[in-house]
């Protein structure tokens, strides 16, 4: 059977992959666009596994709230690098994403990326050509419309903020002070007792050193305690946007509290291999 550009054409909307993949899949299914769909995709799937091993570190964010702040999303999407992560099928699929999320019940990313998702990332791996991995996801719910959000320009670091009642302003500000400055917790009471042991244990070795009495060493350790709470923690923090207002102050004020927030920055914790280019380029040509 004779294979068109028309047919060729069809298969690659449908398919999302390049033109000589789908010629191909169609000369070798006879024409049959069905049986080419299968093909393309179980050859795909192969494809998709050898880039899976590719380190993903780069990518965007996803952001999206609810007009009555009751709801909101965040998601991570990950791949190899920053031009590929301004390609503009990839940053239809991190909408995609975050609308999916946004939309769900719970935020499962497995329930989510099961239910079709991850078909479609396989999908534009083959036709982008790098590793894409949806790294994380959270949905936040709020009954008093609390919820709001900060996405930074580069769309690499954002976060979702809960008030214990809306205003949307606010929760901006808080929102931004919490993608700028990256506080640990809302409140020093919130800080896990193994981490603030594990600071207690450094800050006594280094007073330990100075040769100092014991009772002074203990009220030393005890204000280096106080001095890392207050940088951890939210509402002890200078304001961003005002360093001569904490931004408790700045809840206390408008009479709100943060109930939770949610910081996503791109690649962090992520290793990345240093790896050598030539070699890769020879490993390539040789394959």
């Amino acid at each position: 059977m004779q294979i068109t550009a028309s047919m060729v054409k069809e298969l690659r909307e449908r398919t999302g992959l390049g033109m000589m993949d789908c010629k191909k899949a169609l000369e070798e299914t006879d024409g049959d666009m069905e049986q080419a769909i299968e093909q393309l995709r179980k050859s795909s799937a192969l494809k998709a596994a050898k880039k899976a091993g590719r380190t993903t570190a780069d990518g965007l964010l996803g952001i999206k709230v609810a007009d009555d702040g009751s709801r909101g999303a965040l998601v991570e999407v990950n791949i190899e690098t920053d031009f590929a992560a301004k390609n503009e099928k990839f940053i239809a699929f991190v909408d995609n994403v975050v609308e999916r999320v946004f939309d769900s019940a719970d935020g499962n990313l497995e329930t989510i990326l099961a239910a079709g998702l991850d078909e479609e990332r396989e999908r534009l791996v083959q036709e982008i050509g790098e590793n894409i991995s949806v790294r994380r996801a959270v949905l936040l719910l709020s009954d008093g419309g609390g919820i709001t959000s900060y996405l930074h320009g580069d769309n690499k670091k954002a976060s979702l903020v809960n008030l214990s009642k809306g205003d949307a302003s606010l929760g901006r500000d808080i929102a931004m002070h919490v993608t700028a400055i990256n506080p640990m917790v809302v409140k020093s009471e919130d800080v896990p007792a193994d981490v603030l042991d594990k600071e207690r244990e450094i800050y006594t070795s280094q007073a330990a050193d100075s040769g100092k009495p014991p009772e002074i060493v203990e009220k030393m350790v005890e204000g280096r305690v106080r001095k890392y709470l207050a940088e951890v923690s939210l509402v002890d923090q200078p304001f961003v946007k005002d360093p001569n207002e904490k931004v408790g102050k700045l809840l206390s004020a408008s009479d709100n509290d943060v109930v939770e927030f949610v910081r996503f920055e791109v690649g962090e914790g992520i290793e990345v291999e240093e790896e050598d280019f030539a070699a890769e380029v020879k490993a390539q040509l040789e394959g």
